[in-house]
C-alpha cells in the first residue's frame, strides 16, 4: 500500500467520524433511543459499537461488563460487540457521543504519529492477514455502514456520496462473484450483470469461466439476466439490514428473473 493511498483511507475515516460527531450533536434523547435495522441496536447502540471497536483496537481497554440477553449474537466477536454495546445503555446518547470524540481523537492522534511501516505491517485483520493499511479500510466501512444504520433509522440521509461511501461499496462489490456463482449456481459461460445507480455508481459485469465466476471488462454474450438498484438498497442488501422482498420497490431484474431474484436474495455478505 503506497503513503498516497493509506493516508486516503485516513481522509475517510477521519471524514466518517466527524460525520457521526456531526449526527450526533444534533440528536435529542429519543432520538438516540430509536431502533435501527441492526436487530436489537438503537442509533445510541450503532454508535457504542464503534466506541467499544476502536478502543479495542487502541489498546484502549475493554469493558468487564457481560452483556445477559445474547439472543441476535451469532458468534465470539458479535458476543464481544454486545458486551461492548450493553455496557453504554445505561449512558445518556450525549454521554456515548463524547466517549466517542475522546477514543477517536486518540487513535487519529495515534494514526498520524505512525510512520509507514505502520500501515504496511501485516496483521490479522477480519477477513484474514493483510496490511494495517487495508485494515484501516474495512475500519472505514463499518463506521460508514453503522452512520448509516443510525441516518436511515431516522430519515436523515447524509454521506451517500462521499469517499467512505464509495469504499464501503467497492469492498462490498468484492464478494459479488461468490454470490453469482455458488451462491446463485449461474451456469458455465453465462453472465450477469449488475448496475448501481447511485449516488455510488458502479457497473459490473460477472461470466462464469470454467466454473468460476469472475469480473469481466469485455461482454462476449448477452447477460442472462441484468440487476438494477441504488446504492443504498445494495448497501441494506449486501449488509444482510434488510431482506429483498422488503426493499422490493428499489430495485429490479431484467432477462432471466428467477436467476436474477435469486442472486438480490443471496447478496447478505456479513456474518
Amino acid at each position: 500500500m503506497s503513503v498516497a493511498e493509506y493516508k486516503a483511507t485516513l481522509a475517510s475515516l477521519y471524514e466518517t467520524w466527524a460525520s457521526l460527531h456531526n449526527l450526533g450533536k444534533s440528536l435529542n434523547e429519543s432520538q438516540w433511543k430509536t431502533p435501527t435495522q441492526c436487530p436489537g441496536w438503537s442509533v445510541q447502540d450503532n454508535l457504542s459499537h464503534i466506541v467499544g471497536t476502536e478502543r479495542a483496537l487502541g489498546g484502549l481497554g475493554d469493558t468487564t461488563h457481560r452483556a445477559t440477553r445474547l439472543e441476535f449474537v451469532r458468534n465470539p466477536l458479535g458476543e464481544m460487540n454486545e458486551h461492548e454495546v450493553d455496557s453504554r445503555r445505561n449512558l445518556s446518547g450525549a454521554d456515548v457521543l463524547k466517549e466517542f470524540d475522546q477514543v477517536t481523537e486518540t487513535r487519529s492522534r495515534f494514526f498520524e504519529s505512525s510512520g509507514e511501516e505502520f500501515f504496511t505491517q501485516e496483521t490479522m485483520t477480519p477477513v484474514g492477514k493483510s496490511t494495517m493499511g487495508e485494515f484501516l479500510k474495512i475500519r472505514v466501512m463499518d463506521c460508514w455502514v453503522h452512520e448509516q444504520d443510525m441516518r436511515r433509522a431516522l430519515n436523515l440521509a447524509g454521506s451517500q456520496d462521499s469517499p467512505s461511501a464509495a469504499l464501503s461499496v467497492e469492498r462490498l462489490c468484492r464478494t459479488l462473484p461468490m454470490v453469482v456463482g455458488k451462491r446463485a449456481a449461474t451456469p458455465e459461460g453465462g453472465t450477469v450483470v449488475i448496475h448501481i445507480t447511485g449516488p455510488v455508481t458502479r457497473e459490473i459485469a460477472i461470466t462464469v469461466i470454467n466454473g468460476r465466476a469472475q469480473v469481466v471488462e469485455i461482454l462476449t454474450s448477452m447477460p442472462l439476466t441484468e440487476i438494477f438498484f441504488d446504492s443504498n438498497t445494495f448497501v441494506q442488501l449486501a449488509t444482510g439490514r434488510a431482506m429483498a422482498q422488503e426493499v422490493r420497490p428499489s430495485w429490479k431484474v431484467s432477462g432471466d428473473t428467477a436467476l436474477g431474484e435469486h442472486i438480490v436474495r443471496a447478496l447478505n455478505m456479513m456474518i
